[in-house]
This record gives C-alpha cells, sequence and structure tokens, in this order.
C-alpha cells in the first residue's frame, strides 16, 4: 500500500474513533459513509485524488473535515433548493438542454481546432482595417513616445543624456541596456501606440494631459525623486480613427470570430446536404 493511501487509513481511524466516541461513524457497501444530509450522502471513495503523494495523516484529515464542511452546506442548499422548486420549472427539459448544449460545444470546438485558418497576415489586416476602421474612434487621446523615468541621482547621467539624444541604432540598444539596469520605468518602441492618461499618470501631475501633450513635443525634467525624458512622436486625439496598431489584437480577435462562424456556418450547411441525400432528414409539416 501506498505511502498516502497510508495516510489516508490513518487519518480516517482517527476520524471514525472520534465518530464513534461520539455515536457516528458508518461503513455501507458503498464504503465508508462521511456525511448524510437527509437523503444525500457523501462516501469517502468521492475525495479520490484529492490527496497528493506524501500527505501526512494529519493533512490528510484536514481535507477530508473541510471537504465535509463544504459539502454538507451545498448539500443542505440543493435539498433546500429541490423543496422549492417552481411548478412551471421543466428540470428534464433543462437538462436535456444543457446536455446538447455540451455536446455541441465540444464538437464545434473540435472542428475549429482542425479545420480554422488561424493566420492574418498584414494584407489581411490591413484589408480589414480600411474597410472597418470608421468604427473605431478613440474614446481616449493615444501616442506614440519615448519615455524614461530614472531614479536620483541618476546613474551615470551623462551617458544617460547622451545615449537619449543619439540617433545612432547601436546607442538605442544601449540605451534599452541601460534603462534596464536603472529605470523605474521606460517606453522605447516607436510603433506602439499608449494612452495619453497612462503615460501621465508615471509624471508629476499636469506635466502632461490630453490637453497639452501636443504642445510638449520634447522634454527633460526632475522632480525630488526622479528625472523624466520625454518625446513624442505622433498624437491621436480623442474622435480620432484610432490606428491599425493600436487596435491590432482587437482587429485579429474580430477577424478570427468571422472566420471562426463562416466555417461552423459552411460545416453544418455541408452535413446538412450530406444527410439530405442520404434521406437522413424527414420534415413534417
Amino acid at each position: 500500500m501506498r505511502s498516502w493511501k497510508i495516510g489516508i487509513v490513518v487519518a480516517l481511524s482517527m476520524a471514525f474513533l472520534g465518530a464513534c466516541t461520539m455515536g457516528g461513524g458508518q461503513q455501507s457497501e458503498q464504503g465508508d459513509l462521511l456525511a448524510k444530509v437527509h437523503s444525500k450522502s457523501l462516501y469517502l471513495s468521492e475525495l479520490d485524488g484529492m490527496f497528493p503523494e506524501g500527505t501526512t495523516p494529519e493533512d490528510s484529515l484536514a481535507i477530508i473535515q473541510a471537504y465535509i464542511e463544504r459539502w454538507t452546506r451545498e448539500a443542505l442548499l440543493l435539498n433546500e433548493a429541490e423543496q422549492n422548486v417552481p411548478s412551471d420549472l421543466n428540470i428534464d427539459k433543462l437538462v436535456r438542454d444543457y446536455r446538447a448544449s455540451l455536446i455541441r460545444h465540444n464538437y464545434e470546438k473540435a472542428l475549429v481546432e482542425q479545420y480554422l485558418d488561424s493566420t492574418i497576415t498584414q494584407e489581411q489586416l490591413m484589408e480589414f482595417y480600411e474597410a472597418n476602421k470608421e468604427q473605431y474612434q478613440l474614446e481616449t487621446p493615444i501616442m506614440r513616445c519615448y519615455f524614461i523615468k530614472a531614479p536620483l541621482p541618476v546613474e551615470e547621467s551623462e551617458k544617460l543624456r547622451q545615449l537619449w539624444n543619439s540617433d545612432d541604432e547601436e546607442n538605442h540598444e544601449k540605451l534599452i541596456e541601460y534603462c534596464n539596469a536603472h529605470a523605474e520605468a521606460y517606453l522605447l518602441q516607436d510603433s506602439v501606440w499608449y494612452k495619453v492618461e497612462d503615460i501621465a499618470m508615471e509624471m508629476p501631475k499636469g506635466t502632461v494631459t490630453p490637453d497639452n501633450v501636443s504642445a510638449k513635443r520634447e522634454f527633460s525634467q526632475k522632480d525630488g525623486e526622479y528625472q523624466y525624458y520625454f518625446r513624442v512622436f505622433e498624437v491621436k486625439n480623442r474622435k480620432d480613427i484610432a490606428p491599425l496598431g493600436y487596435i491590432e489584437e482587437q482587429a485579429r480577435k474580430v477577424i478570427l470570430r468571422s472566420r471562426r462562424e463562416r466555417l461552423l456556418k459552411e460545416k453544418i450547411e455541408a452535413m446538412y446536404q450530406r444527410e439530405l441525400r442520404r434521406n437522413n432528414i424527414q420534415t413534417y409539416y
């Protein structure tokens, strides 16, 4: 017998010994009875798989007791609900509908996993964007920018200033390395769009706002704790059309959802036509 099973046996012995001293503790053909609420019974066999390898008898007992506590409350609630089922509630129909829904959902999932093309090219993204971009008006200003927030005193401050002001690609990589080592926060991808309000939260209040961000193209400043470097490349205001880069993930989800719906519709129609040919569909009206 494996050690965890021995632990359970010992734990049960402890539990049933305590139960017997109080007049409880029962066994039946179904195994050790742990609890009973009205006509509902809980047996030890239902806890199979809940005891990790190496569980001590004390831990096993604690697991059993916690499960019993939870089970008895759920059983009481279920019993109470059963006593108060509305007369017009067709439980059997609900169960049939739910079962059918689960079976259909799992089969649709299998179809999608087998047949759905999840590859989306940039050309397809652009085509979708051009056809639907009017639907994507911004609710808040966004921008492409560089931003660095470095704690004071700034480590190698002259090096940071030189790297910040350099247009050389190699120096840009060095700037990222510097920020990884010393910056509190930084954004150094010029193709990524950020909400203005999110960047503003990292700076002294009022430094950057939706109203003044267009005028503050580049600056460096400090407060009592940090040195800030900020450079704006492009701003999109509220109600402007969102750029593709900002909604790309959302667009991918919409494209895939549309493909999924089309795939399932085609598969269902193919099944329908196949079974019609086989005379497996009869309608009576």
